[in-house]
């Protein structure tokens, strides 16, 4: 094993010495502006620039375009100003329109889409690192957005902190102030920080820059960045305190537990706690957790023949979850939060109450990024069978070399805390452990990035040999050509239980090649080009077990809409049985080969119509018969307070005797009430006759203060024979599964 992880190293040592003369390249040129300290009046955050400081500010101007072209200014220009006082850092611009204030916007909604709404955004890197920061961003219906720039560009939205805006909207402009507190994000004490502005402007189809990004690379990345000079370093205030306290009521009443005879109402209460130590660190606490507010996951039809993963969304996970989830590769994560609490697999997987926890996180120093997350369980006696008290800790490091560059490293343990070896009902195992590195390369110019790691895992009652898992990925990306490589090596005894693991015992080769044309004199395409993609799984021992060539063709139209055509084959050899139609009686053996030609094709209409749809086709072989698969997402708006979706997947199967052919239908449908910045109900409703389920959930938040919420949340299934319409409620109410009506009180409280 050791000459096989050697040789994987020595593959990406080359790839950097054929790189080397991207480390040497000058970075992109660099604007700076100066904010000082706002002295007299204090500044009213209205949306009216009239304080002397923004008359006396630098200005940030002379935007330049980044879509659909990156070689010129923009079209419609924006100002921007900044300033400072002890408490806030303060934010003026305006937007310049000639569309007569006409504007693209979704909804009221908070974490809006980016790219679907008139935007004005700022990215800022108080590290002075080109890695990690924060972006602020608003619409001009004062709608917020904020989020975390991880791995030099990433955005992750699903942060939420407190800070204020305001936006005055005239005919020919729109105008912002934000304030933005301190205490609200983390920062160095440095004199100079990486900063720059996007604005978003979807009715002209542009996007726009202060300092100029390169069309092909992310407008959210920080290599392409000012700098803004501070006439003093900002300083941190004291220990930043918040404390968020939750108070819940809820009846819930399961026809389908046996234990559970009618309904049960209860009530609950637990507190979150956010401690800042020093400027850029972080300690979070929770006791006692409840996500009950938390919407629920869009359900999906999977026809393969592995797990799929779904997205954190619990609040108390998502800060800086990039030092915890981004470990390993996607197939081969040594850490996925959703995993936490849960016990056992498939359908005798438990979920075990969390008691409470703590996580640090944040940055030490100038280059190193640390984080230290544990959670324990309460433990669960069901139908004979006991789950231990569970104890969760994991703990990360990321040290930055190089310019953007950093090696991190990971180890996670499950500990069952009340186990014992002679009681024989347990379901698991004492303890999981997985440690190991990672690389993570981002090159000056951004032309190369990649990442390679190499994980172990040690369990009490399996092998310690052939437990690790190992990868590459590198990817060199200019104007035109983007080119990547991959391989993940995962060996047959490896068991990350606290992990997403698709499969152990495989290596995985593959890589992709697309170019990209840029016509520059036509009024219907801004890019468009071929993709090539090719991917082979063995086994250890280099038997092939699937094999897939991707030959595709993508397009870019001006008018926001794209298409795509994609053709492939694929050779699958099965590991262990299956059942293609998912009907339990129709099982493909084991060790058997099949091979199937697929076409598909998609296409997103124009995304800034009030109705607009993104659909998709696929049709051809699928193992043993044929699968043709139709999807429909659809999508209307009355601006800026009603959005409605349909989202329909619909798969035909069709088998030769004995197997039988069958149709599955997903339908849900979201509707999206924001009747203010502070006022939304949402109602998702989900059928899927796959699973025989009809699911209602509908949720009214009211955020009476900034990042306080009164939540009233409702959920009901209902099953049965969907083709004779016997899961409706009126029609045989036998038929329904469980209901749950939830009222949440939570209360942001800075100390």
């Amino acid at each position: 094993m050791i000459h096989k992880k050697s040789f994987s190293f020595l593959i990406l040592f080359i790839i950097l010495l054929a790189s080397k003369h991207a480390f040497s390249q000058n970075p992109p040129q660099t604007t700076s502006l100066n904010i000082t300290r706002a002295v007299g009046s204090q500044i009213i955050v209205d949306g009216v620039l009239d304080e002397s400081i923004w008359k006396n500010a630098d200005v940030a101007e002379d935007f330049y375009q980044t879509f659909p072209i990156d070689n010129e200014f923009a079209t419609e220009q924006t100002e921007v100003r900044i300033a400072y006082d002890d408490k806030n850092l303060y934010i003026g611009a305006v937007c310049y329109t000639s569309q007569d204030g006409e504007f693209i916007i979704e909804s009221l909604r908070r974490d809006f889409n980016f790219g679907r709404n008139d935007v004005f955004a700022v990215y800022i890197d108080p590290y002075n690192d080109q890695s990690n920061g924060f972006s602020f961003q608003l619409t001009p219906y004062n709608v917020q957005r904020e989020g975390l720039v991880t791995l030099g560009g990433d955005v992750a939205d699903d942060w939420d902190n407190k800070w204020f805006s305001e936006v005055k909207r005239y005919k020919d402009k729109w105008v912002i102030e934000m304030a933005i507190p301190f205490k609200s994000f983390k920062f160095n004490s440095i004199k100079e920080w990486n900063i720059n502005f996007l604005r978003n402007h979807p009715k002209i189809n542009q996007r726009s820059t202060w300092i100029a990004v390169p069309i092909q690379f992310r407008s959210s990345d920080l290599i392409y960045t000012g700098k803004l000079i501070w006439d003093k370093p900002p300083t941190s205030s004291k220990v930043n305190t918040t404390l968020i306290p939750y108070v819940t009521a809820q009846n819930i009443n399961n026809l389908e537990d046996s234990t559970i005879i009618g309904s049960v109402s209860s009530a609950n209460a637990g507190i979150d706690a956010k401690i800042g130590l020093g400027p850029s660190l972080n300690l979070d606490i929770t006791i006692n957790p409840d996500f009950s507010q938390v919407e629920v996951d869009q359900q999906v039809n999977n026809l393969g023949r592995f797990e799929i993963s779904f997205p954190e969304r619990r609040q108390f996970f998502l800060e800086n979850q990039d030092l915890f989830a981004q470990s390993g590769f996607p197939p081969s994560r040594p850490f996925f939060s959703r995993r936490i609490g849960i016990i056992g697999s498939g359908s005798s997987a438990q979920q075990l109450p969390i008691r409470g926890g703590a996580r640090l996180s944040g940055k030490v120093g100038k280059n190193w990024r640390v984080g230290l997350l544990n959670l324990q369980t309460g433990s669960e006696e069901i139908e004979n069978e006991t789950f231990a008290a569970q104890n969760y800790t994991v703990a990360v490091f990321q040290r930055q070399i190089q310019q953007r560059s950093n090696i991190g490293g990971i180890f996670v343990n499950r500990l069952a805390t009340n186990f014992d070896e002679n009681d024989s009902t347990i379901n698991n195992a004492k303890f999981n452990r997985v440690f190991g590195l990672d690389y993570n390369l981002a090159t000056i110019d951004n032309k190369w990035t990649g990442n390679t790691y190499y994980h172990r895992s040690i369990t009490a009652d399996s092998s310690s040999s052939k437990s690790f898992s190992h990868g590459i990925f590198t990817r060199y990306q200019t104007r035109n050509i983007r080119i990547n490589y991959f391989h993940n090596f995962v060996g047959e005894n490896y068991n990350a239980e606290v992990g997403f693991v698709r499969r152990t015992g495989i290596k995985t080769f593959g890589s992709n090649w697309s170019y990209s044309f840029y016509p520059e004199e036509s009024k219907t395409f801004v890019t468009h080009g071929p993709e090539i993609r090719f991917e082979t799984t063995t086994d250890p021992d280099l038997n092939t077990l699937d094999r897939e060539f991707n030959l595709g063709y993508n397009f870019r139209l001006l008018n926001t809409s794209n298409f795509n055509l994609r053709v492939s084959r694929q050779l699958v050899t099965l590991r262990s049985s299956f059942a293609p139609n998912g009907i339990a009686e129709d099982i493909l053996d084991a060790g058997t080969s099949y091979t199937f030609n697929r076409f598909d094709l998609s296409y997103n209409s124009d995304s800034r119509k009030v109705f607009n749809f993104r659909s998709s086709f696929s049709a051809g072989e699928f193992f043993n018969g044929k699968r043709t698969n139709y999807r429909l997402d659809l999508n209307y708006r009355i601006q800026p307070v009603f959005r409605a979706n349909i989202n329909i997947d619909y798969n035909r199967l069709n088998f030769s005797e004995p197997f039988s052919s069958i149709e599955y239908l997903l339908i849900g449908t979201r509707l999206d009430l924001t009747l203010t910045t502070k006022l939304f109900l949402t109602s998702f409703v989900q059928f899927n006759d796959r699973a025989d389920n009809f699911n209602i959930n509908t949720r009214l938040q009211w955020r009476f203060k900034p990042v306080s919420d009164i939540f009233l949340v409702f959920t009901e299934n209902y099953g049965g024979d969907f083709e004779t319409n016997n899961f409706l409620p009126e029609i045989q109410n036998s038929n329904k599964r469980n209901r749950a009506i939830v009222l949440k009180f939570t209360y942001w409280l800075n100390i």
